[in-house]
């Protein structure tokens, strides 16, 4: 009988394997069917925009337009035709889904997908063909002001994390666009400066999560980075776009220019681009008359394919990629509707910011705060109001609703009695340049101090926001300690009142001299439409906190590794920069150089405990091409729900290359009902122990012993066993 069923399933598979191809074989045919009615002019438009947000289709043959949009955390309001500005649309109000470091927070696939098919809907029903995101740029320094937009420092969870929202997005029939593809790490002199970075470091941090994005997610589009990488503008490179993405990757897509990311005519062309987007007159922000004609895919590339200069078969590889794009889009006739601002995306908006947010500390047990209790309860803080989902450059959106954390405290608990003091104030966000708050700086310090006396609990909401300077696209911090007065406020308000809390929202690390002083400490990032009510879950208990740090928070910027090698490693020189930690990122650098870190990758708290046991290998030896499975039993020993966030890194003592003490290789998120336990199991590929080795650019697996770690946190190992790799 098991036989005849195992029969059946592998008749299943390759039937889906036949038909698979059959449809591929007829994509294939009618994209040649098509390229053979196109014009050389025709066929050179579609290469390059119309707008700011679209590239032309061909209306005599009924070839459709591509419209693009921003972002990754929603769909971004309507810009208009020529120009930057909003075009006030009445109908363009979307839900808006946390930032990704939030979702890398989570440690949970199965919510990155759901979050994919979401802002899929709302992408496919405001009738967009290409979604501008995910990203999965490695957060290497505290002070990038877009990494709120990534999945944080490790490249296996970003990995991990990218392909099942990739997935999501594309089964409504958008396309998702990774980006930026790739070493885009930091936004000061982006457009422009020089990465230098080795080999081992380029294969081994920062493409990981981009190669499993196209190999693993059949990412359909993706887009390249500003900068360049050894002399070369990453939207037209040789190495890294023809060679490694659409050669060794197999990648059948579309390589779209980052907005004014195309340089020269001849590189774009033969270099990998396909797609050149926003070049405008001055690279970003304003076009001229004729402009889209005098982009660098347009006239000009025209003109050297009708001097001989350039094949035709060179536009003929770009406009056959535009067009199965389309097939799998918009000109695919079984293409889904989509839906928008409905309640099930809002309950997943909730349920990624309810786990993604990290309980840092509780001492005494702070947290979670009685909603039944009749008390007083001093909000403080301008984040506590202010909306989080303006600003921030690209990624900036228009909410339906955008629920604030003093309105989500008052709704949940309504037997407090509730003040709420701004404390500090940053001003109004603006693109590209800094505006001062017009509010008195010392009358908000003191009617905030004056609101914490008075009350029972404390509750300060303090961090960044997405200003010029802060979490936005187009400048980098410019300090590491919390800007807007904050410490010193914190200082006096800690003096008022000692029973306080922080909620630090932000989608960096920060440095924090008051916390020893404060008794709770929440990450809690960018949350969006849901972001007021998600706090409150977790603030009252209703949610249980299982989020873990997706990035290392070090205790002074000198302890980042980047930092730690002064100027030429960040942020360069204006021309160059130099990687000097290669391999060694955030936790990599923390573990390897005994530099402890403030909050290490991996950190979370929950209101209740877990107890690791039972912690072994399925065997001791392991061959190449076979798999690892770690196991453990995990026992929620306290008294509430919860989850728990089992991780395995694996080290390899005494290599003959410099590597990291560890490197995590696995994770599984598990939900345990109190007094419960689970038996959990991860599997580990050994191929994925391999480093790549220089010396013959390849992938190198070392034979010999190797020490696997299990714990909950990048510092916090429960158990070490040892393997070996024969």
């Amino acid at each position: 009988m098991k036989k005849i069923v195992l029969a059946i399933f592998l008749l299943a598979i390759f039937g889906q394997a036949v038909e698979a191809q059959h449809q591929g074989k007829e994509v294939e045919a009618k994209i040649d069917s098509l390229l053979s009615l196109l014009t050389l002019e025709e066929k050179v438009a579609m290469c390059h925009a119309q707008s700011k947000f679209s590239s032309p289709g061909v209306p005599r043959l009924g070839i459709p337009e591509i419209w693009m949009s921003d972002g990754p955390h929603g769909v971004r309001a309507e810009i208009n035709w020529d120009n930057w500005g909003y075009a006030g649309w009445t109908n363009d109000s979307i839900t808006a889904f946390p930032a990704l470091t939030c979702l890398a927070a989570t440690f949970n696939p199965d919510l990155s997908h759901q979050y994919g098919v979401a802002v899929g809907e709302e992408a496919r029903y405001r009738k967009k063909d290409i979604l501008l995101g995910p990203g999965v740029n490695i957060y290497r320094t505290p002070l990038n002001g877009r990494n709120f937009e990534y999945m944080g420092e490790d490249p296996y969870l970003a990995s991990v994390l990218v392909v099942p929202y990739i997935k999501g997005v594309q089964q409504n029939g958008v396309a998702a666009c990774l980006k930026h593809y790739v070493l885009n790490n930091q936004e000061r002199w982006r457009d422009h400066i020089n990465v230098e970075v080795s080999d081992r470091a380029l294969y081994e941090i920062y493409l990981p999560a981009f190669k499993a994005a196209v190999e693993e997610g059949g990412a359909w589009s993706v887009m390249g980075a500003y900068n360049q990488f050894r002399g070369q503008h990453c939207c037209h490179h040789e190495l890294l776009l023809n060679q490694i993405l659409k050669e060794d990757w197999g990648f059948d897509g579309v390589v779209v220019t980052d907005w004014g990311g195309a340089h020269d005519t001849r590189e774009a062309a033969l270099y990998g681009l396909d797609i050149e987007m926003g070049t405008g007159t001055d690279g970003l922000t304003t076009s001229t008359k004729n402009a889209y004609d005098n982009y660098y895919l347009a006239r000009p590339f025209l003109e050297l394919i009708k001097s001989g200069e350039i094949e035709e078969a060179v536009v003929d590889d770009k406009v056959r990629r535009i067009l199965r794009l389309m097939l799998r889009t918009n000109m695919n006739p079984n293409r889904p509707m989509g839906r928008m601002n409905n309640e099930e995306h809002l309950q997943v908006a909730r349920a990624i910011a309810g786990e993604g947010i990290v309980l840092l500390k509780n001492e005494g047990s702070f947290f979670p705060i009685d909603p039944g209790k009749k008390m007083t309860i001093a909000v403080i803080g301008e984040n506590a109001t202010r909306a989080m989902t303006a600003g921030g450059g690209s990624s900036e959106l228009k909410p339906k609703d955008e629920v604030s954390p003093l309105r989500g405290l008052q709704e949940r608990f309504k037997n407090a009695n509730i003040i709420h003091s701004m404390g500090y104030a940053s001003g109004p966000p603006q693109y590209g340049r800094v505006l001062p708050s017009g509010l008195d700086a010392d009358s908000l310090r003191n009617a905030a101090v004056k609101a914490a006396a008075q009350a029972d609990v404390v509750l300060f909401f303090g961090g960044l926001n997405k200003n010029h300077h802060q979490d936005c696209e187009g400048g980098d911090r410019l300090q590491f300690g919390l800007p807007f007065g904050q410490d010193e406020l914190l200082d006096q308000l800690v003096r008022a009142n000692k029973n306080i809390g922080v909620i630090l929202i932000s989608g960096n690390a920060v440095e924090m001299p008051w916390v020893s002083k404060v008794k709770g400490l929440m990450q809690a990032w960018y949350l969006g439409s849901e972001a007021g009510h998600a706090l409150a879950d977790v603030i009252s208990g209703d949610v249980n906190p299982s989020g873990k740090l997706p990035f290392s928070f070090p205790v002074m910027l000198s302890d980042n590794a980047a930092h730690h090698f002064g100027e030429l490693s960040y942020p360069g020189d204006s021309i160059n920069q130099y990687y000097k930690e290669g391999i060694l990122v955030g936790y990599r650098w923390h573990d390897s150089k005994g530099v402890k870190p403030l909050f290490a990758f991996g950190h979370g708290l929950s209101y209740t405990s877990f107890k690791l046991s039972g912690v072994k290998t399925d065997k001791k030896s392991y061959a190449a091409g076979e798999t690892i499975i770690v196991s453990c039993t995990v026992t929620n020993t306290g008294s509430a729900d919860g989850a728990e966030v089992v991780q395995v890194y694996i080290g390899k003592p005494g290599s003959k290359v410099e590597r990291a003490v560890k490197e995590l290789k696995g994770f599984q998120k598990v939900p345990i009902e109190k007094g419960g336990k689970a038996l959990v199991e991860i599997p580990v590929e050994v191929d994925g122990l391999a480093f790549y080795d220089e010396s013959t650019s390849g992938w190198s697996l070392e034979k010999g012993d190797y020490t696997i770690y299990l714990g909950t946190a990048s510092d916090d190992i429960t158990e070490k066993i040892a393997i070996s790799v024969e």
